[in-house]
């Protein structure tokens, strides 16, 4: 599966942004779906995933209460809600599909990596 996110941006702290991300593959809803990130200097970090119906979703603690992860099986998309921005979430973001959910949860791996979106928030 292809992945292609989009919809990153300069934003200021305390703004809302919603990036997305597009899959190819007709059997998009048999995918548990996440974003990972990474800021500059950093490693790749777990965001949010999403399982294949849309009714599990895990969230990282430092994001919890301010994103939201969904998706639309129908669209072959899932959305990553970002609000109440902080400096700190400044990064590259990457969507990521795996068939188990718990790859990505436990593991914060994936098979298939999209190439990311940057997301800039200034203080």
């Amino acid at each position: 599966v292809q992945l292609q996110a989009s919809g990153g941006g300069l934003v200021q702290a305390g703004d809302s942004l919603r990036v997305s991300c597009a899959a190819s593959k007709r059997t998009f809803p048999t995918f548990a779906m996440g974003w990972f990130r990474q800021a500059p200097g950093k490693e790749r970090e777990f965001v949010a995933v999403i399982g294949m119906d849309g009714g599990t979703t895990f969230y990282a603690d430092s994001v919890k209460g301010r994103f939201i992860i969904s998706r639309d099986n129908a669209k072959n998309m899932v959305y990553l809600q970002m609000n109440s921005l902080k400096p700190e979430d400044t990064a590259v973001y990457y969507c990521a599909a795996d068939e188990d959910i718990v790859t990505i949860t436990a593991g914060a791996r994936a098979h298939y990596w999209g190439q990311g979106t940057e997301v800039t928030v200034s203080s």
